[in-house]
């Protein structure tokens, strides 16, 4: 299976051959993979070097003369770096464009704290108006690409190289869909997280949902599932920050008693390189971890 990376770059490239308003605006990281669309569209392919407040400013100008930019570089360079930039060149001037990363939480583990962003979509979470998608499988992350680069609004499509092992249908309305009904708690894997939530959760009575677009979040879809309950116990379980869509999930659900407990990537800095995995089970996002945080949450 190709990484979502991957997927990105052929797909970024019919793009440009199929959409002529489409630019794609670089910083070098990925450049060696779109040296075709460099070659073809030498006019709307950018790369920019190693200065990404000019990536997104660059593209954030673009936007404002017609055009559907790309911006794409590593996680922590995209988000956290350039942070002013997506604040005021997009959303203060109330352009659109799509922000694509590579390298996620801990993607490249031996790059260290500064190739990591554990912490992105909390950031992007105190923007307004943008859209958020976090794919579980490439053929996800094609299929969402595909979507926002030919809408107008302001993504930011959050790639990993963990992936799941079978892509579900996504995309359209982009609420939350039903992967496993119980009748006790319900559990929402985020992305590249569901198998390991449903290898964590297997035998135990609880629904998984599955959220591929998590901003907007499905507010309506979580309350629809919880039903009629008296109560509800919710637990997301999210492949960035621990607890970024808790305050999401309390607004769903004001109106009725309920606890949530939002699992992730924890505040602590993993000081030593490791391997993804090692990450993941450091972190309790292994399904053994997984489940032992859940079985304790729900009482089971």
């Amino acid at each position: 299976m190709d990484t979502m990376r991957d997927r990105f770059i052929a797909t970024t490239t019919r793009l440009l051959d199929e959409d002529p308003r489409l630019a794609l605006v670089l910083a070098e990281i990925s450049r060696d993979g779109f040296g075709r669309a460099e070659r073809d569209h030498p006019d709307r392919v950018v790369n920019v070097g190693i200065r990404e407040q000019l990536l997104v400013g660059a593209g954030a100008g673009m936007a404002l003369t017609g055009m559907r930019p790309v911006v794409h570089t590593f996680a922590s360079f995209l988000v956290e770096r350039p942070f002013e930039q997506v604040k005021l060149d997009f959303g203060h001037q109330g352009v659109g464009g799509v922000l694509v990363n590579a390298g996620a939480s801990y993607d490249w583990p031996a790059g260290g704290f500064t190739h990591m962003a554990p912490g992105d979509v909390a950031l992007m979470d105190t923007l307004e108006g943008w859209t958020v998608h976090v794919p579980g499988h490439p053929d996800e992350a094609e299929t969402l690409l595909r979507e926002a680069a030919a809408g107008d609004g302001r993504v930011y499509v959050r790639l990993s190289l963990q992936a799941n092992d079978r892509a579900r249908p996504v995309g359209g309305t982009g609420g939350f869909s039903t992967v496993r009904e119980g009748a006790g708690g319900v559990v929402i894997a985020v992305g590249p997280m569901l198998d390991n939530v449903l290898a964590a959760t297997e035998g135990l009575d609880v629904t998984v949902m599955y959220a591929t677009t998590v901003r907007p979040f499905d507010a309506r879809g979580l309350r629809r599932e919880v039903g009629d309950r008296p109560t509800a116990d919710v637990v997301i379980v999210e492949p960035y920050l621990a607890g970024t869509s808790t305050g999401a999930a309390n607004d769903a659900l004001i109106a009725l008693p309920h606890r949530v407990l939002g699992l992730g990537v924890a505040r602590e800095e993993l000081r030593r390189y490791g391997q993804m995995d090692e990450h993941l089970a450091a972190h309790g996002l292994d399904p053994r971890g997984l489940r032992a945080r859940i079985s304790d949450f729900l009482g089971g």
